[in-house]
Formats: structure tokens, C-alpha cells, sequence
């Protein structure tokens, strides 16, 4: 039997069409589309293809689509790429809250000697542009802001933000990590993201392969190369062109676009049944980010008084798919630094579990969870310390503790 996959935060199944897209160049389109004769030229001819119709659904220029091999590979392009090619600035700012491929990169540039400011955000996983104002220096090299976080589905105002940033000088280079966000929400990078210099995202979110991402660079852009040692994309990434994968990306992203109104109403309308229904049925449950707009196909719950780890075992015992939060941290028995960030008491930062929906999800698969998730809850509650089985509900000593951020020291 097929399991139940709600973790499409950490991957997506690869559309079918995309599949049949890709297979001309896993077979008898093999050439090297650097070659010079007569057969790889269609080869060529396709990574132009996909190209342009990438950039024309993101309101850019073609040669301003780099692609890569993921959002991880983008992000550090366009983070060390930028902070090479603008060497007298040493100061960037970000949120607490990016993926790992921004905050971990956040981190070692701090170990390196540059200054990093991480912005805080409010219990709701927001941003305050007043917070993102006073870290604005003359020596800011760079902005990189997430569109959407990939835990909370929380998004960010990053129109605003890369609208203040240029206005106080514009020399300043933003970038958007867009991996959650691509073919779910609007951009457009002529409209809406004018104001953005460097956007990130990759195939595996939007039903294509693992193994391909892209990196907008608007015209006029300061970033140096990442990898070195060949011309193609145009001299600014070393290697040779993944281009069966490039082909699937671009069929992804033009599937998502056209049927982006038909199945956002539908994954939505989904993902608040599934909300609705386990926070009535489970008590001391909340529903993180859930003051904050967020995107329609995440539902991260913080469940109180048990372990996430064994809410993930009980799930997929029932073929039940679903994460505790980003999938490049989930070997670390760490909390979430997300989710710490945003003030989660200590009795639930462990606790938390990320349901997030796809185009392939069904009723019957929410109806599913529905049934087996408040099961699951209240098994694990009855091996708690910190839970009453008598009156089913947390001891008073738990209760004390359930609004503190960090665990009470003892003695």
C-alpha cells in the first residue's frame, strides 16, 4: 500500500509529466550540449528552452536564470558570491529562522570575522521591519530573507523589506531564499520583487527531481562565481549541464503556474480541515505560526507534554508521512532553532510535528490522520511524567512549566 505523504516541505514526488519530459534526455538525447556537432545541438536548444520559459513565469531575463544543483548550492552562491565580489562591506543581515543552507552559512561567516545580525521573530515566526532598521549599517553587504519558512510555512515581508533596504542604499544586495515559495505564492521579479537582486530555489519542492536548482541574478548584480573550472553558464558555474534536469524543472514550474489557483483553494481547504479537526480533538495543542499568514500547505503543531520522535514512529507505523521539522536537520536530536526562536515552550519544542500537502494530496489521507493522529497523542501522553492519567490532563507541576521557553533548572 502506497503510505500517506504529508512531508512535501521536504520533498515533493516527481510530477509524471515531468518524468516524460526528462526521459528524451536520459536515452537518446545524451550528447553534451557543449559539444559542437550536429546531434547535441537539440541539447543545447533545450536548456535555452527551459531558460527562457523559467524567467518569463518569474518575470525575468533569460541569462539571468543560473542553474545549479540545488537551493542549498544557490544559497551559498549568492551569499559568499555577493560577500566576495563586495569585499570593503562585512556585515549581513538575515533572520533566525532561515533554513540551514542560510543559517549555518550565517554562522560560519561569523566564525570567519564578519558581522552577522539575526534578526528575532515575534511567537508567530513574524519579522518586524522596525527590528530589520536598526540593523541597517553603512558597511550592509547583503540582505537574505526567506519568502516562506519551510517548519512554519510562515511568510516573511520581503517586498517590504528589500524595498527599505535599496532606499536606504542601494547598493545593498537582497536576497530570497524561495524554495517553500515558488510556483505557491506570486513572484514576479519586474513587480512585486523589484527591489530583489538574488533569488534561490530548487526542483524537489515543486514535483520535479532532486538534484536541480536555479538562481535568479538580476542584471547588473555583483556575485562572483561559486565553482570555477569551465564556461558554461556563461562562465558563472563551472560543470556540465544536468540537462534532463534542467528540462524537469522547468515542466514543474510550468504545471505549478498553471493550475497554481485551482490547487492552492484545494490543498488549503485541506490543510484547515486537518487543522481544525485536530486542534478540537487534542487538548493541549497549538498550532505554530498560526497568527501569521502563512502557506497554505503547512501545519506545524506543537503537541505538549511528549517527544515528536515518537509521534513520527506511531505516524509511520499507520504509513503516515510527516516530519518534525526541516528534513536537513532532522539526524539532530537539537530542537528546532526555528521553533526556539520563536519562543516554543520547552514542553512542546520537542514535540512538534510538520504536516505539509501537496497537488497528490487527498481527503482520504487527511481523513486518515484525523483518525489515528489524537490516537497517537494519547497513547504517548500516558507514558509521560508530566501527564495525569487519572484526569487526563498535564500534572501541576507541568502546568507551571508549560509557558516557559526553556526548561527549569533544578535544585
Amino acid at each position: 500500500m502506497d503510505p500517506i505523504y504529508l512531508d512535501n516541505n521536504a520533498t515533493t514526488r516527481v510530477a509524471p509529466e515531468v518524468v516524460d519530459a526528462m526521459i528524451p534526455f536520459l536515452t537518446d538525447n545524451y550528447f553534451n550540449p557543449s559539444s559542437m556537432y550536429d546531434a547535441a545541438r537539440p541539447v543545447a536548444d533545450a536548456i535555452t528552452a527551459a531558460r527562457k520559459s523559467i524567467a518569463s513565469l518569474l518575470g525575468a531575463r533569460a541569462p539571468e536564470i543560473l542553474f545549479t544543483s540545488c537551493a542549498t548550492e544557490s544559497n551559498n552562491t549568492a551569499v559568499f558570491g555577493t560577500l566576495q565580489a563586495n569585499p570593503d562591506r562585512r556585515h549581513i543581515i538575515t533572520t533566525g529562522v532561515e533554513h540551514p543552507a542560510i543559517y549555518s552559512v550565517g554562522q560560519e561567516l561569523e566564525r570567519q570575522g564578519l558581522a552577522v545580525s539575526f534578526l528575532p521573530v515575534d511567537s508567530n515566526g513574524r519579522v518586524d521591519a522596525r527590528d530589520f532598521v536598526r540593523e541597517l549599517r553603512s558597511d550592509t553587504a547583503l540582505v537574505s530573507v526567506m519568502h516562506a519558512n519551510n517548519e512554519t510555512g510562515v511568510i516573511f515581508p520581503v517586498e517590504e523589506l528589500a524595498r527599505i533596504a535599496k532606499e536606504t542604499d542601494s547598493n545593498i544586495v537582497v536576497h530570497c531564499d524561495a524554495t517553500q515559495s515558488v510556483g505557491k505564492l506570486p513572484i514576479n521579479l519586474r513587480e512585486n520583487f523589484s527591489n530583489v537582486d538574488l533569488l534561490s530555489f530548487s526542483g524537489h519542492k515543486l514535483h520535479a527531481p532532486k538534484g536541480i536548482g536555479a538562481l535568479f541574478i538580476r542584471r547588473g548584480t555583483r556575485c562572483r562565481p561559486f565553482l570555477l573550472g569551465g564556461h558554461q553558464e556563461e562562465g558563472r558555474r563551472a560543470g556540465t549541464e544536468n540537462v534532463a534536469f534542467i528540462v524537469g524543472l522547468a515542466r514543474a514550474f510550468e504545471l505549478a503556474m498553471a493550475t497554481h489557483d485551482e490547487d492552492e483553494l484545494r490543498i488549503r481547504t485541506l490543510r484547515d480541515r486537518l487543522e481544525k479537526s485536530l486542534v478540537e480533538r487534542i487538548s493541549f495543542l497549538e498550532v505554530n505560526g498560526s497568527g501569521a499568514d502563512r502557506l497554505s500547505n503547512t501545519l506545524n503543531l506543537a503537541v505538549h507534554f511528549i517527544e515528536g520522535e515518537g509521534i513520527l514512529y506511531q505516524l509511520s507505523s499507520h504509513g503516515i508521512c510527516a516530519s518534525s521539522g526541516s528534513a536537513c536537520t532532522s539526524g539532530s536530536l537539537e530542537p528546532s532553532h526555528v521553533l526556539r526562536a520563536m519562543s516554543v515552550p520547552f514542553t512542546a519544542v520537542h514535540g512538534s510535528i510538520r504536516f505539509s500537502l501537496s497537488r497528490y494530496s487527498t481527503d482520504e489521507e487527511v481523513d486518515k490522520v484525523i483518525e489515528v493522529f489524537p490516537e497517537i497523542v494519547d497513547s504517548l501522553r500516558r507514558l509521560s511524567p508530566y501527564w495525569d492519567v487519572a484526569t487526563n490532563r498535564p500534572r501541576p507541576e507541568a502546568m507551571e512549566m508549560l509557558n516557559q521557553p526553556e526548561m527549569p533548572q533544578q535544585g
